[in-house]
């Protein structure tokens, strides 16, 4: 997970101290040019861009801010350029596909529904995006990780609120994004989800036994194939951003924006309301959250979604989901740490601190435990207990921390 449009630039090139100028690398000077010659392709006048400011992108792709230097047509002081530089790589163009098309579809949405920066300009040849710059706001995980507990409870209550609206104005829009997918040449897997998660619910039985002694009853099992439906079903379908963990989430004055949409696809949306209440399950960067503070945000995102979907209202409907999710997302991510060659890969947030993984994990089957128990799923609660007790005996007492806003 990276932070994308959203960290202050660390430079324009190679190393240099706070404040030195430093020249552009030759992966930037190549980004800037191809940014030139995408817009000027798209507005049909030439376009120069100038003074790129590294944002920090990742290991696939190369992240600026661009100073629009001369251009005969109304654009923004400011744009944001995105290039993956690996584009011969299979994952890196599809990751490629799915953040252009998710772009292309909110900025046909009216502006008040665009979620995320607005798509200016995208070029497959080069593997290229131009997007609004959404300048130097804070992102979630900066606020998580500063020390005002007020600043960081609201802040995760707009992010709530703004995952149910981006549900809420996607909804019905799966034709779409297949449609603009299919423009681009589809990805063989539409949703990240389908590629991993059946593997893992297959799998993990027989690590959990080979690596703590943990037996996995058939009723378990069956209760975890179970939740595989949630990657068919027809109902509750949304755009997702696929990672929405705090690094990729922007608080501005304008409400929250999304970013970073590699794995964007639209499924169903139960997968990421369980980034509310687990909370969230992808992130190996993931703190605790102070008691109520969960039920406050799913109850936040749950008046945004209500509106499309009022059978959500219900919780005989909406619980029996999120455990399933739930239930999805501890499996998939412990299978995950198990099989991962570098468990240090696991580690996210960019540049703030983050727990230690088996503190995650500990706390990640102690919640699902919980969670089921309220739900009288006794097998899953049985088992989830039985994970507990032989992580605590392997990693001795674990406490996931609060996050620092928070502690």
């Amino acid at each position: 997970m990276s932070v994308e449009i959203a960290a202050d630039p660390p430079g324009t090139g190679e190393p240099g101290g706070p404040g030195e100028p430093v020249q552009p690398s030759a992966d930037v000077l190549a980004t800037v040019v191809a940014a030139e010659s995408v817009l000027t392709k798209r507005f049909g006048a030439r376009i120069r861009l100038a003074e790129p400011e590294d944002l920090g992108g990742s290991e696939r792709s190369i992240v600026l801010r661009v100073k629009v230097a001369a251009s005969p047509f109304s654009l923004p002081r400011t744009l944001a350029v995105k290039r993956y530089v690996h584009p011969a790589g299979t994952a890196t163009r599809d990751s490629w596909v799915r953040e252009a098309v998710s772009y292309q579809l909110f900025t046909a949405l009216a502006a008040e529904d665009r979620m995320c920066p607005e798509l200016f300009a995208h070029d497959p040849g080069t593997n290229l995006l131009v997007m609004e710059d959404l300048g130097r706001a804070p992102t979630l995980a900066e606020k998580l990780h500063g020390d005002d507990a007020r600043a960081a409870e609201g802040a995760l209550l707009s992010w709530a609120r703004s995952l149910g609206r981006l549900h809420a104005s996607t909804a019905g829009r799966e034709a779409d994004f297949d449609a603009l997918l299919r423009r681009l040449s589809p990805p063989k897997s539409k949703d990240p989800l389908t590629v991993d998660g059946p593997i893992a619910v297959e799998a993990l039985p027989l690590l959990l036994r080979t690596e703590y002694g943990v037996v996995t009853s058939a009723a378990a099992h069956d209760a975890a194939r179970r939740t595989l439906a949630l990657l068919d079903t027809a109902r509750h379908r949304a755009f997702s951003p696929s990672d929405s963990c705090p690094d990729n989430n922007l608080i501005t004055n304008r409400g929250v924006r999304f970013l970073d949409f590699e794995g964007g696809c639209v499924r169903n949306m139960m997968f990421d309301a369980a980034y509310l209440t687990v909370p969230f399950p992808s992130c190996w960067c993931a703190y605790a959250l102070p008691p109520g503070m969960t039920d406050a945000m799913l109850a936040a995102w749950r008046a945004e979604v209500r509106v499309m979907w009022p059978d959500l209202d219900d919780d005989t409907v909406l619980l029996p989901r999120l455990l399933d999710a739930q239930v999805f997302w501890v499996w998939l991510t412990t299978w995950q740490y198990l099989t991962v060659p570098d468990v240090e890969q696991l580690g996210s947030g960019g540049a703030v601190s983050r727990p230690h993984q088996a503190d995650v994990l500990v706390a990640r089957w102690a919640g699902l435990a919980a969670a089921a128990r309220r739900a009288h799923a006794v097998e899953v609660a049985e088992h989830a207990e039985g994970v507990v007790t032989a992580l605590t005996a392997r990693f001795g007492e674990r406490s996931l921390p609060l996050y620092p806003a928070f502690d």
